[in-house]
This record gives structure tokens, C-alpha cells and sequence, in this order.
């Protein structure tokens, strides 16, 4: 891969280099230069924190995230936060569990620096309206990076049209295999950015005394590649644009609203965030009065339905809340309404066997 001048080798980069500009397609970004493979969404968030935010962010500068972020999006800032001296700055949601564009914008400052926001929350669902908010940092001089591991599988993504400055997300988000993630980044900005790993692969030149880096966007690529992850990544997407995202969009707004409906039939259930379809995805999370989500997780995986039990990568969403943890059910294209049946027995199950009223 990139190595061998040998028929096999040649072959693998070829697949390689076809995912990349699959990648670059299904996004719409400008070059195949814009992407950067990583072996998850994580390591891309870190590449960017380690690399222009170790040389762009300085004291007193405001890094902005919201409180709906997974902890690759929130520790990560909160540290170099702590190493610079700048200010992490939290957007709460509204009394609907909405992120609005109004209330990142009152936020934002001439010191703002940075926003890193969620596309699609994995807890609450919550769907946020980064066009705008991405224009309302632009106008006080704030980069901004957008995770959208959560969404990438269920609504379309033109990263020309949102005008991020880099966006993120992983290949098993988008049924594709583990231990492969893309960075999408702005050419001009990728290219001011310092490499993030040293290695194999990402030099131009190295003597005793120096050394210089490939272009993009090997420079970010050091070491041997996740070859076959990405190359699987390819049918990932092959069969999403098989399907269709207007398909894809349709059939989970559906199901997400039939969960809501029979969830929202139960007594003592709590629905964390958003409480109808509108600006939000299929994830729910909810608590059940008196009863352990663990407890409910247990028993729902023995019907056959898994949904998660715990603060899924989001504690300081959950102390908010004041809870140590919550349910999750997560919906795609391959879940039916009998799965949401299924679930909601599983939950009186326990009520039944739990409860002590």
C-alpha cells in the first residue's frame, strides 16, 4: 500500500485511494486532499486539538462546546483548555432539549476561538442546526468542528454548504468496519497544520539532521494504514447510497416517532430531550422510576432487543441531569416497529419484577 511497485500492492492502493475519493463524494468536499483517514473519530478530534489547537489557541482565547457532547468531543477541548489557559465555555439547551442557534450565538465573542459542536447528539437525539451556528461563529472570527459520528448514517452531509472548517466521523457508525474514522478539513487549513503522528509514510525527505512532510494528505497519515477498514469503508457507503438518504431519513422518522408514542405510554418513564420528531434523530434515552437502566438493559437483551445502559460518553450531560445513568435505544435502518414492541414489554417486564410500588 503506497509501497510496492508489485501488481498485489499497487491494487490495495488503488482501493485505498478509491475510498478516499468515495469519502470525499459522499460529503462533498472540494479535494481528495480534504481527507485525512484516522482509525476513529476520536483520533480526528485529537489530530485537530494536537495540531492547530496546540498552535492557534493561546490564554484567555474561548473554546465553545455544548453540553450534549460525547467525551471526544468535550474532553478533549477541556484539556487543551486546561494546557493553554483559555476558557471552555458550555451551551446549555433549551426547556424543549433543543441546542438553538440564539443560544450558541450568545456565546460566541470576539475571543471565541473555536467551536466544537455535535451534529446529532447521541443521547438525547438532538438534532442542531449547524448551518446557522457555523455562520454565527464564522462572523466572530471562530473556527469550528463539527462531529458528526452520529449523524453520517442518517441525513446527508455537504460540507461545502455548511462551511465547516473540519468535520468528523467513524466507519462502524455507518456500518462499516471498526478502527477507521475520517477528518474532513479545509485544504488551506490542513495544510498550515503541523503533522500530528511521525513515521512511515508521511515524509518527503529525512536526512540526519531534518526532516520534511508529504503533502496532504499523507502527512497525516503515518505508519501502515487501516488498509482493509477502509477499504470496507467504501461498501459502507455504497450501500447507503443504495438505500438513499431520503429512504433512510423517512423510514427512521417513523420509527422514531412510533417509539416515542408507545414509550411515552409507560408510567414512571422520563424521555431525556426532545420529546417529538421535530429537530431530532432516532436515539432515545430515557429513565424509568424506581428501576436501574442496567436492570432494563438486562432484560431487553434477552428478548433480543440491546439498547445501552450507562452515561454513554456523556457524564456531564448526565450530572445536569442529576442521574448516574439512562437507557438508550438507538434506531436505524435495520430496526422495525416490532423491535420498539419488543422493547416495551421488556420495560413492564421490569416494572414488574423491580418496582416496589
Amino acid at each position: 500500500m503506497h509501497r510496492g511497485i508489485y501488481p498485489l500492492s499497487e491494487r490495495a492502493t488503488e482501493y485505498y485511494e478509491g475510498t478516499r475519493e468515495k469519502v470525499k463524494k459522499f460529503i462533498n468536499a472540494t479535494k481528495r486532499q480534504e481527507i485525512v483517514f484516522t482509525k476513529s473519530a476520536t483520533e480526528a478530534i485529537n489530530l485537530v486539538a494536537y495540531t492547530w489547537g496546540e498552535e492557534n489557541i493561546k490564554s484567555g482565547d474561548e473554546i465553545l462546546v455544548s453540553i450534549l457532547e460525547h467525551h471526544s468531543n468535550f474532553i478533549s477541548w477541556q484539556q487543551l483548555a486546561k494546557r493553554k489557559g483559555a476558557i471552555l465555555k458550555i451551551v446549555m439547551y433549551d426547556d424543549l432539549g433543543r441546542v438553538t442557534t440564539a443560544q450558541v450565538k450568545k456565546q460566541l465573542s470576539k475571543k471565541t476561538k473555536l467551536v466544537a459542536i455535535t451534529h446529532f447528539s447521541n443521547v438525547t437525539g438532538t438534532i442542531l442546526p449547524i448551518n446557522e451556528i457555523i455562520k454565527e461563529a464564522h462572523k466572530v472570527g471562530a473556527s469550528v468542528l463539527v462531529d458528526a459520528a452520529q449523524s453520517v448514517a442518517h441525513m446527508p452531509i455537504d460540507v461545502q454548504a455548511i462551511d465547516c472548517d473540519w468535520l468528523v466521523f467513524s466507519g462502524h457508525k455507518m456500518y462499516g468496519p471498526t478502527g477507521v474514522g475520517v477528518l474532513f478539513g479545509k485544504e488551506k487549513i490542513l495544510d498550515s497544520m503541523p503533522p500530528f503522528l511521525f513515521g512511515g509514510g508521511m515524509i518527503d525527505k529525512v536526512t540526519l539532521e531534518n526532516s520534511t512532510w508529504a503533502p496532504l494528505p499523507e502527512k497525516f497519515e503515518a505508519g501502515t494504514p487501516p488498509i482493509a477498514e477502509v477499504v470496507a469503508l467504501a461498501k459502507a457507503i455504497d450501500m447507503l447510497e443504495k438505500i438513499g438518504f431520503d429512504a433512510i431519513v423517512n423510514y427512521e422518522k417513523e420509527l422514531t416517532a412510533y417509539s416515542l408514542e408507545k414509550l411515552q405510554t409507560i408510567k414512571g418513564i422520563t424521555i431525556l430531550g426532545p420529546q417529538d420528531t421535530k429537530d431530532r434523530g432516532g436515539v432515545i434515552s430515557f429513565i424509568l422510576k424506581g428501576i436501574h437502566p442496567h436492570d432494563i438493559a438486562t432484560i431487553a437483551g434477552d428478548r433480543g432487543v440491546a439498547i445501552r445502559a450507562g452515561h454513554h460518553c456523556a457524564q456531564p450531560l448526565h450530572d445536569h441531569w442529576k442521574i448516574p445513568a439512562s437507557c438508550r435505544l438507538s434506531l436505524a435502518i435495520y430496526n422495525s416497529k416490532e423491535d420498539i414492541d419488543v422493547l416495551v414489554e421488556a420495560i413492564k417486564e421490569s416494572k414488574k419484577i423491580f418496582s416496589h410500588e
